[in-house]
Order: C-alpha cells, then structure tokens, then sequence
C-alpha cells in the first residue's frame, strides 16, 4: 500500500530526527551531507529490501549494525530512513538507554508501541484486544503513579504475563502495521538493552512475518567486552537464518578530510592534520574536534572528554546548569522532568535549552532532550562534584516521587539510591522488581529486590522500616530461582536469616525457612537438610496465616516426595491443596497438584502419566508457569525409565518451550529437560543434536546449567575420539554443586585414562566421583553400576598389555567393582518396584565385562560358552535399551571374542553392523577397536617389515615383552594354537633356536624397539 510522502516523513519526524543523530551529526558542526558511506548505506537498503540493488537481490533479511562509539551508525541509519519513507515505508525506532544498575526490560518496545499508538491507534487497539499482554508494554503503564491514584498497584494485583503471550503481541502489532505499509523497525543502542529486550529481539529474527517487516538493530561494538551479554547473543543472531551483519568500519583518511570540510573551512592545515590523526576515521571525535577548533581561542586537547568540556564552558551559566542537570538523567530527559528537577526560573530554563540546543549539546525530541552522543552525557556528569551529584538526585527524585515528571520505578530507585535516600529507594527498588517480573524479566527483578535487601542490611534501618523482610527476600530467592541460580538464592536466604532479629515475626522466618527448603531442595547442599528445615518452618508457623500456611504446606509436600516420604508427602499436599482452593488461590493449588500427581509413581506407569496430564492441563489453565514446568518434566522422566525416547523427548521439548516462552529457560525443570533431552541424544544416536543442544556459548546460563549439558557434549566428544580430558577436569569444581555433572563427566576422564593404559588411574577416577556422589546422594546410587562397568572395561581392555604377575592385582579391583555393583542393585529401591531398561542393561554389562577381564586374565577363567552367552545377553539388553554407541560398542567387544574362540562368521557379522554406526557416529576410538581386532593388516602394517609379516612383526614384540601364546591371543583376539605357528615360522625367518634368541635377533636388526 503506497502512503504519501510528504505526511510520511513527517510522520517519522518526531521518532528519529536528525537532531536525534547519536554517532556523527549536530546543527551547525555536523555534515548534512552522507560522506564515505554510500556503500553501506546501498548494502543496508538491499539487504533490508527498502531498495533493490539491482542485482537480483534475493528475500529482504533483518540487519545487526555495528560499529565503534561515533563511527557513524545513525547517521547512516537516518539516510536509511530517509530513503525508505521515500519509498513508502513506516519507520518506528526504539532506543536502549543506560540506566545503570537500573535495568528496565523491554524499554525500546514501549517507546514503539507509543509511537505506534499515536499513529495508529485502531491498530493498537485491536492487536491489544487479541493479546492483552501487549498492554503491559503501554509506556503509561509502565511510569509512576502517585500511591492513591488510579492505576496504583499493590503487590497483591501483580501478576505475571507469560512471555510468549507478550512476544507474539509484539509479532502482531508488526504483522497489522505491515498491512497498512511496510514497516522498518530500529532499535539503536542494544549494547545497552537488558536481557528481556534480547530475548524479544531474537524472536523477533527467528520468527517469520507474513508481511513486510524488517529489523535493524545497531550496537557499539567497542562497548562488547569479552563478558558483554550481548556478544554471545549477536553470535547467535548472525546464525539465524534471514539475519546479516553489518559492521561500520572507520572513515578513511581522505573521507575525513572531506567531512571536516563540509563540516567547517577555517581549519588551519596543522589542526586539519592532527585532527585526521587523533580521529582515527571516528565520526563524531572529528565532530567534536572540528567544533572546538572553530570556535574563537579554541584548541585541539589531548584528551577527547577536555574537548567536550570546553564546549560546555562556553554556554552561558544558565545553559550549564540545564546541562549539568540533564547529565543526570542519563542520556535522555523527559521535559517535563527536566524542568520539575532543574528548580530554573522558565524563563531561564527556555534560555538555557535554546543555547545548548544551538550549541549542539542538546538535541529535542518528542517532549524529550537528549545528549547527542552518551559520552557528551557522561563527561558532564563525570565533572559535576560530588555534592552536585547528590543534590541533583535527590532532586530527580523528588520530582519522579511526588508526580512532576514521567518516569519508572527503576528511575526513581537509581536516583534515589544515588541521592541516599534510602527510604525512597527502598520502595522504588521493590516497586521495579515486581514491575519487572510482570514482563517476566527475572533477572532485572532479582538484580532489583538484591539491591532492596541490601538498603536493608543495617540493623538500625531494618527495625525503624515497615516492610516485610521475608517478602523481599522470597521474591528475590524465587527471581534468582527462575533465572536458573537456585544456588544463589539459597545463600542468600541463608544469610537473610541470620540477619532476621531474634523478636522478628514468627511468619517471617517461617516463609524464609520455607523458601531456603525449596530452594535448597534444587541443589546438592548436604550441609543443611531440607526436611530440617520445613520441620522449622512449621513449627514457627502461626495458624491464623491462612495463604502461608498453605504455601508452606505446598512446598513440605514437595520436600517429603523427594525424600521418599509418600504418605507424609500425601497428606500434606491436600492439606495445602484444600487450603488454596478455599482461598482461590489457584496458582498454588496447581503446583500442588503436580506434585500429588507425581506420588502415583508407586502405581502403575499409566496412572501416574494420565495424573502428570492433568496436572499439565491444570497448570496451562491457571497460569502456573512452575507446575507446569514440573509436570512435563515428570512425564519425559517417566517415558525416559521405559527407553521411551520419542515420548520423553516430546514432554521434554514441550517443556523447555514453556520455560523459554515464560523467559525462564534456566528454571528448574525447565533447563533439566533440555539436560535430559541432550542425553536422550547421545543415546539414541542423534549426536549433532546433543551437541547442538548442550552448546551454550551464545548464551548468558548460570554456571552450573551450563556445565551439565557441557558433560552432557562430553560423552558424544569422547566418543569420537577428540581431546576431552582438560575439560572433564574441569567441571570437577562443579560435582560438590550438582552430581549429575559428575555423573557424566567422570565418564570421559575415565576414557582419558584408559586411552593411557592405566587402569590404575580409570579406577582412582571412579573412586573420586564415587567418593563426591556418595557424600552428596548417597553411598548406593544407582549410576554407580555403570561407572563400575565402565571401570572394569578399561581394566580388561589394559589387561593383555599388563605383565602377567600384576594380573591378580588387578583381578582383586575388577571382583570389588562388581560386587560394589551388586551392592546397589540389591539395595535399590523405587516406589515403582521398577528397574528399567538402562539399569538392567548396564547390570548385565557389568557382569560381562567381569567376566571379559577374567578371562583375558586367565585366573579363574569362565568356560568359552559363558563368557559368549553373557555377552550375548548383554547386546540384547543394550538393544532393548535402545543406546546406540554402546550396543555397537558392546557388539564390537563380543565380535573380538568370537573371533578369538573360532566364529570368524559369528564376529564379522557383529564388526561390520559395529562398524556401520562407528561410522554413521563418528566414534572414531570404535572404528580403532574394530581395526585392531581385524586379521588383515593395513597397507601401512604390511610395509612394515621386509623379513617378517605385520601380524608377525607384532606378536615377536609380545615376544620379546615374555608374554605366553595365550595372552598373546587374548590381546590380538586370535587363538594360541594361530599364535604358535606364527612363532613358528617367526624362528624359522630369524633363524633363532628359541624365543629369547628370536627377541635379541630382532632388536638388533630394528625389527623391534
């Protein structure tokens, strides 16, 4: 649909003007005119489809800009504007601000929506009719009100908005922009946006739209240090398909020699030149620097924050004041703020902005001034002296607190906090953490209620405010939860309690006591027992609470399931189920619902998942974004017992959705199942996408998430033979904090080991992470089996390499780890009573390898038939289980024995269907395996040697090592009676009259070292 131009720019004036310019343009020292970036600017329009290039261009796709600080992205981004209202695109921009320690999620989005609902306000109206979350985003929702107004909210009204309801509010109100005319959406400054306006970005250039919608968002790439949020997430954006970067290299020397003549033509040669030099192709410092050398007395400073200061100095006193105080507020001032905090006479302040205006300090907006560059803002600021500071804050903050200026309570927090007010910012921080968990931005909520408790933390302030602690120190637990950091909010419950006053309420430290169980309960600390402390928490809990008592109740329940403590669990949950419905609260008595649905476990499978079902559904209806989480997950786990993986992987991926689209994908249960589904992957044999979803590099997880899909990847590395154990050593500073880092982990350093021929150290490993697992589960867990069989297996693989008098040494370990097995399996218990497929088939294989050790060893060697058959029930369990690289690899162990007892047949049959998926895999240490067993050797063995063969060249160096026939046949997989006569036909070809004669012959002649 065509729009007219002339109202089409006039339109887009007030969203990014040209004053509006942030990286290289002023009114009177900045070029009008577009210098060394014309073929950026024809990249750019191409690539968004404003302009064809005339080259065929192919689908229009969404643009990441980068550049330095001034180099010039916004000047190119007005141009792009410019050229696409000429086309007759919509342009709307929002802008990242810096707000410090003050992060308020979805900024620039609000800034859109405002815009859009000025120009279009029956489209607003009508996408907000569909998605109501989209009016959480209102920029009036989001300001301060005074406490009695209309649109005050009290803690008890907050409530959450599931994200994905507000993601695709946002993709709608594009989608119906674009109906009306293509839309061009800016986002500037990104290297300043919170992790909620990430988040909505990548969605936005993941999701396709329908109609004509492109995005540009533009960063300071000099602002991305190695730790920056955002350098991982521009990674993954530029592997999205349909996203492009663009980076806004430096001007050329020549270039800016042409912009500092149309920006002045007064400048002397010599300060031409040092102004070229000192540039560095930087836009805006040529700006800047042209500025003060064109003025009367100017010079060219040494230091670029002295040049901006000089031109400050020459504003009348009025002018610096307006910008001393506009310096403030960072990097934009709402007028009506400005003039509320200024305390200038109007007549003084219109003087004042007039000038800096004109001078090029300031530049309006749409009832806004803004610094023209952030580090105009800063460098003001940074001169004010330290009482100036304070003052000036706490004039902000007056002004936001009694309601003469727009503002948000993350605003009012910071200059407040900065003004030491702390009462004020003490409400203000609160205030913003609830406002950001409402647009589901946990860690901006947490980071907020931190800084609240930390108002808090003198005594004397505690006792004189009247504010709940506990509430405080819950919400912050539970936002520290949500963002995948229940380690955390734990420590800091623990320390809210011990600063609790001895007469504080009862229900105080009961909800704190409460919360630290919950809490504790997703971690592996053994130096405080959740059941210990719900038992307090109960017991403190005063009976006229009605909402906390059901809380308390709620997560008791949950604290007795985990510990196997079914009937005490059950008659709490309805308890706490009983009381929530009366109270109508609704949320909770989801959460409840899920975790009685998870005590069906004892029944049979089929009425615990028809339970988990429910209790999903219940969950979706009531918004009970945590019960929901919990739910899928204990249905992939329970389709995950039974080797069911394309039902599990369907609940886990239903329930990583739900987290992700919540904006709590390090949630608990959430970030488990992305854990759990990665395994799945290296089971099933889908390797590339255990790797794809154990991959967080571009992504800001916790610590501890991400090192339990990094051991996850490391099975799959190990597998394929690549260089893991640095890394498996690594994560061990992580088994103390979560076992199933362990779990996994311990696996690769005891491939590494065995790679190394010393099964001394495959068994000190086991022993390690046995020792950490035994003192943070406890001593008989279940995943002790299959490190044991592992261990073995690297004992008996070393074995025919080991001297013969150390092999009851070792024969002595092998019986301890498999009795240490049995162990378990005797002492495991499930309210199921079920032991499934994994169990069983590592149960067999530990057997198995046992029994492969003994007979490589030849101390109490099993019968030939035994040893087979056991094997065979081995592969047949690991089929049934269903793990690809170790049934192959069980496959390729009992193919070696065959060979060595006569089934030539029987052994090639199961190598080539090994051998097949080593290579669909990757598994390069099997396809190693299998050649090493093979009988014909590799043209590279063959030329080995113009007197011996390679199979006999490799059974002399036995030879020479004192090793018999039959441990020479054990290790190369063949018989005695096949290693007699090639010992045989060795003498005859050296000419030896016995072995020791043989050996000696062929280390003198090199044959062997």
């Amino acid at each position: 649909m065509s729009i007219d131009t002339a109202s089409a720019s006039k339109r887009v004036l007030d969203l990014t003007t040209e004053h509006e310019i942030m990286d290289g343009v002023a009114v009177h020292t900045t070029s009008r005119t577009l210098i060394g970036r014309d073929a950026e600017l024809t990249e750019i329009a191409s690539l968004l489809g404003v302009r064809s290039s005339g080259d065929g261009a192919t689908q229009p796709v969404h643009v990441v800009l980068s550049g330095d600080a001034g180099v010039g992205k916004t000047r190119l981004l007005v141009e792009l504007r410019d050229l696409a209202v000429a086309e007759g695109w919509r342009v709307v921009a929002g802008h990242c601000l810096d707000f410090g320690d003050s992060a308020l999620p979805y900024l620039p989005f609000s800034e859109v929506l405002g815009r859009l609902e000025a120009e279009l306000p029956e489209v607003v109206e009508r996408v907000a009719e569909a998605h109501p979350a989209l009016a959480r985003l209102q920029p009036g929702r989001r300001v301060l009100v005074a406490a009695s107004g209309a649109g005050a909210a009290s803690r008890e009204e907050i409530e959450s908005v599931d994200r994905a309801d507000l993601f695709t509010a946002v993709h709608s109100l594009l989608e119906e922009a674009a109906q009306l005319s293509p839309v061009l959406l800016v986002i500037e400054d990104c290297h300043w946006a919170d992790q909620s306006t990430r988040d909505l970005l990548s969605f936005l250039f993941s999701r396709p739209f329908e109609g004509p919608v492109t995005i540009v968002a533009s960063y300071r790439s000099d602002d991305l240090h190695r730790r920056h949020p955002l350098r991982r997430q521009v990674a993954e954006w530029s592997r999205l398909r349909g996203v492009e970067r663009l980076q806004l290299g430096p001007l050329g020397d020549d270039q800016v020699r042409l912009l500092i003549a149309s920006l002045s033509d007064q400048v002397p040669e010599k300060e031409l030149n040092a102004i070229v030099r000192r540039a560095e192709g930087n836009a805006f410092f040529v700006e800047e620097l042209v500025g003060a050398a064109t003025q009367p007395g100017s010079w060219v400073p040494d230091d670029l924050a002295d040049v901006l200061l000089v031109r400050l100095d020459r504003l009348n006193e009025a002018a610096r004041q307006v910008v001393r105080v506009a310096s403030v507020a960072g990097r934009r001032v709402a007028h009506d703020l400005l003039v509320a905090a200024s305390g200038l006479p109007a007549s003084e302040l219109d003087e004042g902005l007039r000038q800096a205006v004109e001078m090029n300090l300031l530049v309006p907006g749409d009832g806004t001034y803004s610094f023209r560059h952030a580090l105009l803002g800063e460098a003001v600021y940074d001169d004010l002296l330290p009482g100036e500071r304070v003052r000036l804050h706490a004039q902000y903050a007056e002004a936001l607190r009694e309601g003469m200026g727009r503002g948000t309570a993350a605003e009012l927090a910071r200059h407040a906090r900065l003004a030491h007010d702390l009462d004020t910012a003490l409400d203000a921080s609160i205030r913003a953490g609830d406002e950001a968990m409402r647009v589901a931005g946990p860690d901006e909520a947490a980071h907020h209620y931190e800084q609240a408790l930390e108002l808090l933390c003198d005594p004397n302030r505690r006792s004189t405010i009247d504010v709940d602690v506990s509430k405080i120190a819950v919400s912050a637990a539970e936002a520290l939860t949500s963002s995948g950091q229940p380690v955390r909010a734990a420590a800091l419950l623990a320390e809210q309690l011990e600063q609790l006053a001895p007469d504080a309420p009862p229900a105080w430290r009961a909800r704190m006591l409460a919360a630290r169980a919950d809490a504790v309960l997703l971690t592996e600390t053994v130096d405080v027992s959740p059941l210990e402390l719900i038992k307090q928490a109960m017991e403190l809990l005063p009976e006229d609470t009605k909402g906390l008592r059901a809380k308390v109740l709620a997560i008791q329940a949950r604290v007795l399931s985990v510990y196997g403590q079914y009937d005490e669990a059950q008659v709490a949950g309805l308890d706490a189920l009983a009381m929530a419905e009366r109270l109508d609260l609704h949320e909770l008595a989801s959460d409840v619902i899920t975790t009685l649905s998870n005590l069906k476990k004892a029944g049979p499978k089929e009425a615990l998942r028809a339970a988990l079902l429910e209790a999903v559904e219940r969950a979706v209806e009531t918004g009970a974004i945590n019960a929901e989480l919990r739910a899928r997950y204990f249905l992939g786990r329970s389709y995950e017992d039974w080797a069911d993986w394309p039902q599990a992987e369907r609940w886990f991926r239903s329930s990583m959705k739900a987290a992700t689209d919540a904006g709590i994908p390090y949630a608990p249960y959430g970030w488990e199942s992305r854990w759990q589904l990665a395994w799945i992957k290296t089971v099933d044999g889908d390797w590339d996408e255990a790797l794809r979803l154990a991959d967080t590099s571009n992504e800001q997880a916790p610590p501890i998430p991400a090192a339990l899909v990094e051991a996850t990847a490391l099975l799959v590395e190990s597998g394929r033979g690549e260089p893991v154990a640095e890394r498996a050593r690594a994560l061990r500073r992580f088994w103390e904090l979560e076992g199933g880092v362990a779990i996994n982990s311990v696996v690769a350093e005891m491939v590494d080991a065995a790679n190394s021929d010393d099964p001394t150290k495959v068994i000190a490993v086991y022993q390690d992470a046995v020792a950490v697992l035994s003192r943070i589960w406890h001593e008989w867990f279940s995943a002790r089996i299959r490190l044991a069989a592992i261990a073995i297996g690297s004992v008996a693989d070393a074995l025919p390499r080991i001297p013969a008098a150390e092999h009851a040494t070792y024969l002595a370990e092998v019986d301890r780890l498999h009795a240490e097995g049995h162990t378990v399996l005797d002492k495991y218990y499930d309210p199921s009573g079920f032991w499934g497929p994994e169990g069983r088939a590592w149960t067999k294989r530990l057997d198995a390898e046992t029994l492969r050790a003994r007979w490589l060893s030849g101390i109490d060697a099993p019968p030939q038939e035994a040893l087979v058959e056991t094997w065979r029930e081995a592969e047949q369990h690991f089929d049934e289980f269903g793990h690809v690289h170790e049934l192959a690899t069980v496959r390729a162990v009992l193919s070696g024995i065959l060979r060595a007892t006569g089934d030539a047949a029987g052994a090639r049959e199961l190598g080539d269907q090994a051998r097949e998926v080593a290579h669909r895999l990757g598994a390069k240490p099997l396809l190693e395996r299998l050649r090493l067993q093979g009988s014909a050797p590799s043209r590279a063995e063959s030329a080995g040697s113009d007197t011996l063969t390679a199979r006999e060249a490799e059974i002399l160096a036995l030879v020479a090592q004192g090793r018999s026939n039959g441990e020479i046949g054990r290790q190369l997989f063949i018989s005695a009676k096949t290693v007699s006569v090639h010992v045989s036909n060795i003498l005859g070809k050296l000419n030896a009259s016995g072995r020791t004669e043989a050996a000696a012959i062929a280390r003198r002649r090199g044959l062997i070292d």
